[in-house]
C-alpha cells in the first residue's frame, strides 16, 4: 500500500525548498511503542511550511515530510553513520530524543528488519522525489539551489553549550555549494540579521546528509542549510505554537539570505 511521505509544490525557478523534518505523523503500530515524552514531539520542526509560505511567491519547489523523524530521519545517511563523529547526534531510526530521554518503551525499538522496511517505505520516496526535482530544475535552468529548512531549540544542553546562534547556516565547510554562494551567505546574513539576530556559517551545523549529499557544486546543484532556533518564530515549549509577530520578523530575514543565494547561483 502506498504511504504519503510528503507533500509537494511544484515551481519553475531553480530553488528548491527541502523540509525534512516537519512531519509528525507516526503509523499506529509505532505510536503504540512510544514512550510518553516521545509522544509529545518535540524534536519536530514545527511549523516551517508556514514560516516560509513565501517560497511560492519566489516560484520555488517546496518539498516537505509528513511524517516524524521519529519514523525514521530523512537526513541521516541511509546506512546510519554519524555525520558528526565524536559529537552527540540523533540516528537514522533514533531511539532517544533530543534531551535524551527514551524514544521507545523497554524492548520496543525497531531491530534491523523494522528499519530496512522503514527505509523503504520513507526514506527512498523522500530522497527519490528530491532527485527527481533537482533534476528537473537543473534541466530547465542549469543550475539549482537546494535550500535545506530546519528548526530547533534554542537551547539543548546534550547536544550544544549555551544558546544557539538564530540563524546557522551550514554548507559542508563550502564544499555542498560554489564559492560564491558561500560568500554571498557570509555577506548577507548579518547584515539581514541586524541587530535582532545572530548568525553563524558553518558553526554547530555545517549540513547534514541532503545538504552533504546533493550539494555538488560541479554538477551544478548548490545547497545550503539553514538551522535556526525556534525561538524565532514559535513557542519553544508545548503545545508549541508559532508565534505569527515573531514569525513576521524572522521571514523576511530568511528570504533575503535565500535571494542573495539564489542570485549567486544564477549569475554561475
Amino acid at each position: 500500500m502506498a504511504v504519503d511521505v510528503f507533500n509537494l509544490k511544484r515551481g519553475e525557478q531553480p530553488l528548491l525548498i527541502s523540509i525534512p523534518h516537519m512531519g509528525t505523523r507516526i503509523p499506529a503500530e509505532i505510536a503504540d511503542r512510544l514512550t510518553p515524552a516521545a509522544s509529545l514531539l518535540a524534536d519536530t520542526d514545527w511549523h516551517l511550511a508556514q514560516l516560509y509560505d513565501f517560497g511560492a511567491s519566489m516560484g520555488a519547489t517546496i518539498l516537505h515530510a509528513n511524517y516524524s523523524r521519529y519514523v525514521i530521519d530523512l537526513n541521516r545517511p541511509p546506512g546510519g553513520e554519524s555525520l558528526y563523529p565524536g559529537q552527540t547526534t540523533t540516528s537514522l531510526c533514533p531511539t532517544e530524543t533530543f534531551p535524551g530521554e527514551p524514544i521507545y518503551q523497554e524492548g520496543q525499538a525497531p531491530a534491523k528488519e523494522e528499519i530496512a522496511a522503514r527505509l523503504a517505505t520513507y526514506w527512498r520516496p523522500y530522497h527519490d522525489q528530491l532527485q527527481a526535482e533537482l533534476a528537473r530544475l537543473r534541466a530547465l535552468h542549469g543550475a539549482v539551489l537546494l535550500w535545506e529548512a530546519h528548526s530547533i531549540a534554542s537551547r539543548l544542553p546534550r547536544l550544544f553549550d549555551g544558546k544557539l546562534p538564530d540563524f546557522n547556516l551550514g554548507t559542508n565547510e563550502g564544499r555542498s555549494c560554489s564559492v560564491a554562494v558561500q560568500e554571498a551567505i557570509e555577506r548577507t546574513a548579518p547584515a539581514a540579521c541586524g541587530k535582532r539576530y545572530t548568525s553563524v556559517v558553518n558553526g554547530r551545523f555545517k549540513g547534514g546528509y541532503i545538504t552533504r549529499h546533493y550539494g555538488q557544486p560541479q554538477d551544478n546543484v548548490h545547497a545550503v542549510q539553514l538551522e535556526m532556533c525556534q525561538s524565532t518564530y514559535m513557542d519553544e515549549t508545548p503545545p508549541f505554537g508559532y508565534r505569527p509577530d515573531l514569525a513576521q520578523e524572522a521571514a523576511p530575514v530568511i528570504r533575503t539570505i535565500m535571494d542573495a543565494a539564489l542570485q549567486a547561483v544564477q549569475r554561475r
